[in-house]
């Protein structure tokens, strides 16, 4: 017996709660349609609670509350060229950054990840903004966090070290990497000219590690996978130029070599714990097909 009242409105279908139950198991419950699709409809942010959407399988409803549940295919909520979103809950979103967009806004700059997300907040009307918590250059694609309020982002700032357990990228270098695994350390420190340089001895900058894996190779490049220690500013880039393999595409710190006319750098797994519910979290991108094309 469904303890729902149905009716149709714009292309949802709403529903009223009769009683206290997870998100998940009541859609299984009430709406008719199998685990995958139920699973996907609720990831793809085709659910909305008390005129929110949210994305978390054990959300809890309790009876009065109303759930609408989109009757679209696909997700029609999210739009951008630049960005997909991941996952979405009430503290946090995490979106797959494309080539050509900022993580925030810089000078006169208007294309930034941050007014990309408080446009849709406004559009979804969620009374919050995006706060940005860590940084990927403009040209490097990848995996990145927002919080969704001040509280949020002052926890992942403040402990992100212990927050994040997990955090690689892969890029294309230029050359036949020598070794198969390896680690980098050293101290990075930018100059007057922003441009940011190593040194074995400490030089007043920041001490920056980093442990590469080479997953192919040809005679001409390598696709390697990197895992940051430590997270300092254009950390890969130097190191990958320290070796003498600079990453492909590279025109502040590389040799020219730009195969496919990108920066040749992907965050493509990140992993920490939710900043409110503790719980792990684990998010990870396919390598970028232009990147695999090199290497078949």
């Amino acid at each position: 017996m469904r303890h729902t009242n149905p009716y149709q409105r714009d292309n949802f279908a709403h529903y009223t709660v009769k009683g206290d139950s997870g998100l998940l198991d009541w859609l299984l419950a009430n709406v008719g349609e199998s685990k995958t699709k139920v699973k996907a409809t609720l990831k793809n942010m085709g659910v909305k609670v008390n005129g929110k959407f949210r994305t978390q399988f054990d959300y809890p409803l309790h009876a009065g509350d109303k759930v609408s549940v989109s009757k679209s295919k696909k997700n029609n909520t999210f739009h951008s060229k630049y960005l997909k979103l991941v996952y979405e809950d009430s503290y946090i979103v995490v979106v797959e950054k494309n080539i050509g967009i900022l993580s925030m806004a810089a000078g006169h700059s208007s294309l930034n990840v941050k007014t990309v997300l408080d446009d849709y907040f406004r559009r979804t009307r969620q009374k919050c903004t995006a706060h940005v918590v860590h940084r990927l250059d403009r040209d490097t694609s990848g995996l990145m966090i927002y919080a969704k309020d001040i509280q949020t982002e002052q926890i992942l700032e403040h402990d992100w070290h212990h927050i994040v357990f997990d955090r690689r990228y892969v890029a294309v270098l230029s050359g036949e990497m020598e070794n198969d695994e390896g680690t980098i350390a050293n101290w990075l420190k930018d100059n007057k000219a922003y441009v940011t340089y190593s040194s074995p001895i400490d030089n007043g900058g920041k001490y920056a590690v980093t442990h590469y894996h080479v997953l192919d190779r040809t005679a001409t490049h390598s696709l390697v996978e990197f895992r940051l220690e430590t997270g300092r500013k254009n950390q890969i880039r130097v190191h990958a130029a320290d070796m003498g393999h600079p990453v492909c595409g590279d025109v502040k710190y590389g040799n020219g070599d730009n195969p496919i006319g990108r920066l040749c750098l992907h965050a493509y797994i990140l992993s920490f714990y939710h900043p409110v519910s503790h719980k792990p979290m684990e998010f990870s991108t396919m390598i970028p097909h232009d990147f695999q094309k090199l290497f078949k």
